[in-house]
Formats: C-alpha cells, structure tokens, sequence
C-alpha cells in the first residue's frame, strides 16, 4: 500500500488507541489488537478473510469503537479476496461482506450499517472509475483511515465540551471503555494543565474498564484507580466524584442510553448523590425509541468465568446481557461534537 498523505490525529494518544492497534489492514490481513487480553499480553488476531473479521467483532477481540474501524478495514479484505474477479462479481462480494460485517453484533447493526455502506459507495465510485484488483483495495484501506480519522476529529471536540464540565484537577468516574473520548479527553485535560483522577469499575465479564480504560490513562500519566463493579455507589461519595461519564453504543432519538451494562445503575448512584452524568456520542436517527434496539445476551457462561477461571461449580446458571438502558430523566446532558444537548431535546441536534 502507498504512504497515508494525511495529518492523523492519534497522536498524543495511549498505545491502545493508535490506528494500528486498533485494527490495520495490510497485505492480504487484517490485524487487531486482542483486547480480551490486553495488557497481560499485547497480541494481534490477524484475519485473511472478512468472514474472520465478522467472527473477531461478535468474540470481542475488539470492542466500543473497534468494531467500526475493524469493519471498514473488513471491506478492504474481502476487495483483496476478489481482487481478480469482474466488477459484476467484486461488487456483489463487497456487497454480501458488508451484511456480514455489520451484522456481527445485533444492537449495533445499524450504526455498523452506515460504516460499511460509505466502503460500498467508494467501492462503486471506484469500479466506476475503472480502478480495480489493487486499486481497488487501496481505496477501501484509505477510506478506513478517513473514516477513523474523522472520528478522532470529531471526538477532539467533544473532548473540549466534556472537559468543561470537569472541575480542574477533579474526579470523574468511567463506565467501560469509552474508546476514542477517553484518549481525546485525556489529551485536552492534559493540555490545558488538569491532574483529573480517574476511577474505572472493572467492567466484568471482560474487564475492559481494568484493562482498557485504566490502561489508557496510565499511559498517558494519569492518576487512575480500579474498583469492581458493585462499589461505585459507595465510592462516589468517598471519593468525592465530581462527574460520571459513558460512551454509548446506542442514543435513541428520545434520549434513552443503551450502553455497556452496569450503566443505568451508576448513573442512579450519581443522581442519588447529585452527581452529573453526561454521556458522549451523537443521538442515532435508525433509532427513534428503544423498540428498534435489540439488547444483545451473551454467553450466559462468561458471567461464571474471571479471564478464563471458572468461578461456580457445575450446574450453576449464568446470565449475560451486554447491554442495559439508562432514561433519560437520569442523563444530564449528551455531549456531542456540537455541543451539550438535554436528552428531551436530541432532534435539535440535527438542526444546529
């Protein structure tokens, strides 16, 4: 592939987050960075079909907005896997693979859907341009590198609204990971001089508040605390929380949150103690109320494993929805690239 001409903005981000180890295609490959995993062991899946890609997004390998970028790289693969194949036929393939990838994950096949659509719409302006095989791929890798490129852009001004409402040198408690805001926040909070302690609920089954968040902020050299899951009311009022924040896979156009499980009862702890919950991310037109979203149940065995020890002796049940839904009336404001909009409000957004 030739040399990206363009100004990327990951830099100044923790290692988690730089475009290559979030998900890269090159060569007939796509690797992503295994955050089942990370940072006990810093290791690669590496996919040679988009088929694979799919499978690594539904086992979590990559997750938050991972999946996104891991997507659209995904449509760059299946372009090499018919790189010899007439445009009749490469563009059908393009086609299928795009179902395929977004779909991996149920409750956010719609969000997934407009990633690989804008791949499809490169593809066909590039096949009508006559470029095909090789070409063909290089258009797809370079409109996943414009695609997550844009997006940290975006973040980078959500960061500055969000970093307003933090108290200089304050606490704020997480939820998950939250991906993209998380490196962009940081980043603005450090260059505007603010020491911020950062408090993670470890996000079980798959610890990526531990792992993700918590390792994020070490990496870019602030103070961050893990506590587990079922301490975050507690803490908040012991450790003087001044702001609680999420991203959210899902904002529905009459404000209702559908995030990582275990949000809906930290934003009730931060209500109860009059504590500001601001989410961030943009509200989704697919979804105008919760009866289009789809909550997505797990394997009801990781809610019994601890990085991968059985916790429960034969026979016990377990139960696994990756999501809940968190109402509007216990959201103080969504924290978009536009600005901070009343979750009662969102349709202003579009309008602004």
């Amino acid at each position: 592939m030739g040399e990206m001409k363009l100004e990327r903005a990951d830099e100044g981000i923790g290692f988690l987050l730089r475009y290559e180890n979030v998900a890269w295609y090159e060569d007939g490959a796509v690797r992503i960075l295994d955050r089942r995993i990370y940072p006990i062991r810093v290791e690669y899946v590496t996919c040679r079909r988009h088929e694979e890609v799919a499978q690594a997004i539904a086992d979590m390998v990559t997750q938050s907005g991972g999946p996104f970028l891991a997507a659209a790289m995904g449509m760059a693969l299946a372009a090499w896997e018919v790189r010899d194949r007439g445009e009749e036929e490469v563009l059908a393939f393009l086609e299928q693979a795009a179902y395929t990838l977004s779909h991996a994950r149920p409750t956010t096949a719609a969000k997934m859907g407009r990633i690989t659509e804008r791949a499809l719409n490169v593809a066909r302006q590039a096949l009508a341009e006559g470029k095909s095989g090789l070409a063909l791929v290089e258009a797809l890798q370079r409109n996943a590198l414009a695609q997550i490129n844009e997006n940290y852009l975006r973040y980078t001004a959500v960061a500055g609204y969000l970093a307003d409402q933090i108290p200089h040198n304050g606490t704020i408690m997480t939820q998950c990971f939250a991906e993209t805001i998380v490196g962009t926040l940081l980043r603005e909070l450090r260059r505007r001089g603010s020491d911020v302690k950062l408090i993670c609920p470890e996000t079980r089954p798959y610890f990526q508040g531990a792992r993700l968040t918590a390792s994020v902020a070490r990496d870019m050299g602030f103070d961050v605390t893990v506590i587990t899951d079922n301490m975050p009311a507690y803490v908040m009022e012991k450790k003087g929380v001044d702001l609680f924040t999420s991203a959210a896979d899902i904002i529905t156009l009459d404000g209702h949150i559908v995030n990582k499980v275990g949000t809906f009862q930290i934003a009730l702890a931060a209500r109860y103690w009059g504590i500001p919950y601001l989410v961030t991310g943009s509200p989704n037109p697919s979804h105008p109320d919760l009866s289009s979203v789809v909550i997505e149940e797990r394997d009801p065995d990781l809610a019994m494993d601890a990085l991968g020890t059985r916790t429960t002796l034969p026979g016990v049940k377990g139960y696994y929805p990756a999501f809940d839904v968190t109402p509007p009336k216990l959201c103080d404001g969504v924290v978009t690239e536009k600005g901070i909009f009343a979750p009662v409000d969102l349709k202003r957004y579009f309008t602004v």
